[in-house]
């Protein structure tokens, strides 16, 4: 399989560390949206990234539909999130936040780097709902004793969760450890983990 995509991508990279932890082979493309945006458009015609093309040249696109084909390669017993039910659904809210707290942050960045006059409105409502999901996640990994957010096993709630934060602290700075100690520990506890180490890139601005 090839991965298309930069590391410095919270959406990438969770779909990087979740073949990691699988132990599937897979040939990684660092192709930027950017520069790189004709080569991406060949397999995916949005020209966004993760973009996995399979072994038999059959293209996916979009982080969580990467990940639910890999869970089902993966099989339940191995995959990084329940087969179905209220906890399948507890994973899947907290991806679901995780990302959308992702997006906002990816949306930052092109509102600084593509428009010379930039909208503080838009900047603002931004900020707000980045600021929203990281209170209510840090509430609810507050709550849970466990040393991942949903025991003693990795899902990819934790992975969203990490790959987000280290993003948002990145790109803005807006991920503060003491103002969110849970999140703050589960990032540190996270990228301490050998894929994560790995799967990892500095942030590298759209130019």
């Amino acid at each position: 399989m090839i991965l298309i995509g930069q590391y410095d991508s919270p959406f990438v990279r969770r779909v990087a560390l979740a073949m990691r932890f699988y132990g599937m082979p897979f040939e990684h493309r660092p192709w930027s949206t950017f520069s790189d945006g004709g080569k991406i458009a060949i397999y995916n015609p949005l020209m966004r990234v993760p973009t996995l093309v399979l072994d038999d040249g059959e293209v996916l696109i979009e982080s969580n539909a990467i990940l639910d084909h890999l869970d089902e390669i993966a099989g339940p017993s191995r995959a990084l999130i329940p087969d179905c039910g209220h906890a399948r659904r507890e994973v899947l809210n907290v991806c679901a936040l995780a990302t959308g707290l992702g997006d906002k942050a990816v949306s930052l960045v092109y509102e600084k780097v593509l428009h010379q006059n930039e909208s503080q409105r838009w900047i603002e409502r931004c900020r707000m709902q980045i600021a929203g999901v990281m209170e209510r996640l840090e509430g609810e990994r507050a709550r849970r004793k466990t040393d991942f957010w949903f025991g003693s096993t990795i899902t990819h709630a934790d992975i969203a969760v990490a790959c987000v934060l280290r993003f948002t602290r990145e790109a803005h700075g807006l991920f503060d450890e003491r103002q969110y100690p849970a999140l703050g520990h589960h990032s540190e506890m996270c990228e301490a983990l050998p894929p994560f180490q790995e799967i990892v890139q500095p942030l590298i601005p759209p130019s």
